[in-house]
């Protein structure tokens, strides 16, 4: 190992919160420091945020798909010789909003350096586990703790070889930063580019009842050639229409005989509900299903799998007329937010509500709208503190409201859902206006179905769009904000704790009682929760570097030397 140490020399044990079976964590005041291998690395940890995906990983334990074992990407051997490697039911340490000081490289790495600065992505897409795919605080240890080991092996990201971990400078405090990751989801989610045509090499499966013509499918084929065509339609006529196409077409017996999960995109004319929620099972991962109801209708709501619209980027259009191109055309290039749009950002009020009305509010769209919708007076005061001025300044109408005393109106355009509540998805499709995106930023489990009336959906040509994670282009947008003073992050945080007041922290975090997002600082194991607003009762020197309120970096320098000097109580 070329070694490295940082200031301080580097200790046998740590501090370290592990979740250690479904529903149990513990802190664990002497879990050992990971010695790196010749091609590890070993970062000192500055500063975690807390999410609500921790509060997940929690409840399920072994049953999160991204706890399960690493199927391909790296070798067994490979696995084998990474000590934070954690499949299973290994304890795990959780926590993916870090940033840190890499402070220990072994001799073979080479990317790396000690001394480096580093925000950690830590969605590691190129390495699948059975039903998602690995990620830092999940199957590999991840940032509440003292210190944390990586292998460059891993974290070198295939096809653009880019670093997982992010080179930063020392200007913006460690919150800002490791804030820079849920903000970077926020991004990912308007970013993302949305398929507009049959996917080129996929595979297609064409449903069509009896009584429905099949229309389009050979001007899509033309444009977006499949690998495979297969066909499981009722009139030989319609039959007769995918055959000039130029590719093969295999006919399918019956439903029961199409494989789960086996097509990229499927085109269904008709409109039998129970039809439309059986083949929703064979969307494969990012697979889109295009409705074509030629006139008929649906006539009740469809149980829809939203938790794999946000996992597995599946995706729904449809059309009241007969050809399938229609459907198509009809799918936004992306999730942005547009000039004019009037935007209802339900749940808004907690920790990533507060980020999209930012978001919204700062972009510099023209003639826009935002309704703040949650259920609690006291968070959408804080919202209304935080980012009224923002919007204000901006030319943004910005309005609070609370759903439970106050009816709210429909006719939007575009819908940001943060609240995991399948019959607020319906609820969405009942509020939105024509060309509606919603976007289902709550992270529902796959296999989650919520009651939506596709009649409704199609006729008003609304989009369901759900994303999960970021990027490192996402991340580093951001950051990019961040450095040059563009965004303050901190506008978010609510809430600061070490490892003492973690479990205080996943507890307000599941309970949807913080206004903001928690930090934790590692190098104050001690230190229980403090919310920001009760810190000039702990803290009153900390509380004189808040800016209105808000977290700085002034203020953060000061937590760390006072409650460092006394071991985290006031």
């Amino acid at each position: 190992m070329n070694g490295g140490a940082s200031q301080r020399p580097i200790p046998a044990v740590q501090h370290a919160i592990q979740i250690v079976d479904a529903g149990r964590t513990v802190h664990n005041r002497a879990k050992a420091v990971p010695k790196p291998g010749p091609h590890q690395i070993l970062v000192k940890m500055e500063a975690v945020g807390i999410c609500f995906s921790d509060t997940k990983l929690l409840h399920a334990f072994t049953g999160h798909p991204r706890k399960s074992e690493v199927l391909s990407g790296l070798p067994p051997e490979v696995l084998a010789e990474i000590p934070s490697y954690v499949p299973g039911t290994l304890p795990t340490v959780p926590g993916h909003e870090p940033v840190g000081h890499i402070v220990a490289v072994g001799a073979q790495v080479r990317r790396h350096r000690i001394g480096e600065r580093c925000l950690i992505q830590t969605d590691y897409r190129h390495l699948p586990t059975a039903a998602a795919n690995a990620a830092f605080g999940y199957n590999f240890e991840g940032g509440l703790q003292e210190y944390v080991l990586l292998d460059e092996r891993m974290i070198i990201e295939p096809g653009t070889d880019e670093r997982f971990l992010i080179p930063v400078g020392e200007g913006p405090g460690a919150s800002a930063i490791a804030l820079v990751e849920p903000w970077a989801c926020v991004e990912a989610s308007y970013v993302y580019h949305e398929r507009r045509e049959p996917l080129p090499g996929g595979r297609l499966l064409v449903v069509a009842d009896a009584g429905h013509a099949v229309e389009g499918i050979g001007a899509l084929i033309a444009k977006a050639r499949p690998a495979a065509v297969t066909a499981l339609v009722a009139d030989p006529a319609a039959r007769a229409v995918l055959q000039p196409t130029g590719v093969a077409v295999a006919v399918a017996p019956d439903q029961a005989a199409l494989p789960r999960h086996g097509f990229d995109d499927i085109v269904y004319f008709g409109a039998d509900p129970a039809t439309i929620e059986r083949l929703q099972d064979c969307l494969a991962f990012r697979g889109l299903i295009n409705v074509v109801t030629g006139g008929t209708s649906i006539g009740r709501p469809v149980a829809v799998d939203i938790g794999r619209i946000h996992y597995d980027l599946t995706r729904w259009t449809g059309t009241t007329g007969s050809s399938a191109t229609e459907s198509y055309a009809g799918i936004p290039a992306d999730g942005e937010v547009r000039d004019g749009d009037s935007i209802g950002v339900i749940g808004a009020a907690g920790p990533m509500g507060l980020m999209h009305v930012v978001r919204a509010a700062s972009g510099g769209w023209k003639d826009l709208s935002i309704a703040a919708i949650d259920i609690d007076d006291t968070r959408l005061a804080h919202l209304e503190h935080a980012a009224g001025p923002i919007a204000r300044s901006r030319s943004v109408r910005l309005t609070v409201a609370n759903s439970r005393t106050s009816a709210v109106a429909p006719g939007f355009s575009y819908i940001a859902l943060m609240v995991p509540a399948p019959a607020l998805v319906g609820g969405a499709v009942t509020l939105a206006g024509s060309g509606c995106r919603i976007n289902i930023f709550a992270g529902f489990a796959t296999g989650t179905r919520a009651e939506i009336d596709l009649d409704t959906y199609i006729e008003r040509h609304c989009y369901l769009l759900g994303t999960s994670g970021s990027g490192i282009p996402d991340m580093k947008a951001v950051l990019r904000k961040v450095e040059s003073g563009e965004l303050d992050t901190n506008i978010s945080l609510d809430a600061v704790c070490g490892f003492e007041g973690v479990a205080d922290a996943l507890a307000a975090v599941e309970g949807r009682t913080a206004s903001g997002k928690i930090m934790v600082y590692p190098s104050l194991p001690d230190l229980g929760l403090v919310r920001l607003s009760e810190m000039g009762e702990r803290f009153p020197s900390v509380a004189a570097k808040l800016d209105d309120g808000r977290w700085t970096k002034a203020a953060e320098q000061e937590l760390l030397r006072v409650a460092g000097k006394s071991g985290g109580n006031s």
